[in-house]
């Protein structure tokens, strides 16, 4: 299964994205096709394009939050165009100083997330990227830390959006922009 263009491509430079995304058959497991976008970010024009397609969907946040790893390049990238600061979401034991963590369950077993101490306050605007949005329990942990704190998530951005694994729904109400879909 390819990438595919999620909504109107008006210039074509999505669908120049998802001919970027590489399928690696049997990956990490046997089974799972990986959605690999080591070359998409490789490519100047292609990361470009994922930085402003994004940007214009951050509206009136403060900040734009990346969830780690690849979410750190694509929330450096967005933050940069839309002119707000960003922030990493971090595995545990990544921080030197932690304001707050939550643990989750995956697939395949159990993860813990922590946000960085003195970067989000109450009532900030938060906007959270991340490369690929597959069964949602990353982006809903992170959402969950932002508003512990008191954030208040205007949206979730993606590069890659796996619809057969339903991840938007466990976003829900936030709203979910995905540029590529498989």
């Amino acid at each position: 299964m390819t990438a595919a263009v999620h909504g109107t491509d008006e210039d074509g430079g999505l669908t120049r994205l998802a001919g970027l995304v590489v399928d690696v058959p049997d990956h990490p497991s046997p089974g799972i096709l990986f959605k690999d976008l080591t070359p998409l970010f490789a490519d100047a024009q292609a990361l470009a394009t994922v930085a402003t397609e994004l940007a214009a969907r951050v509206g009136d946040a403060d900040v734009v939050v990346g969830i780690e790893a690849r979410g750190f390049l694509v929330g450096a990238a967005v933050a940069l165009v839309a002119g707000t600061g960003v922030v990493p979401v971090r595995k545990a034991g990544k921080l030197p100083r932690v304001a707050a963590s939550t643990s989750y369950d995956l697939e395949y077993g159990s993860a813990t997330l922590e946000l960085p101490a003195d970067t989000v306050v109450p009532g900030m605007r938060a906007f959270v990227v991340d490369d690929v949005l597959a069964t949602g329990g990353t982006g809903a942990a992170a959402v969950e830390l932002l508003q512990g704190a008191g954030a208040q998530v205007v949206g979730f951005g993606a590069l890659l959006e796996l619809t057969a694994l339903a991840g938007r729904d466990r976003l829900a109400p936030i709203e979910v922009h995905a540029l590529l879909t498989a």
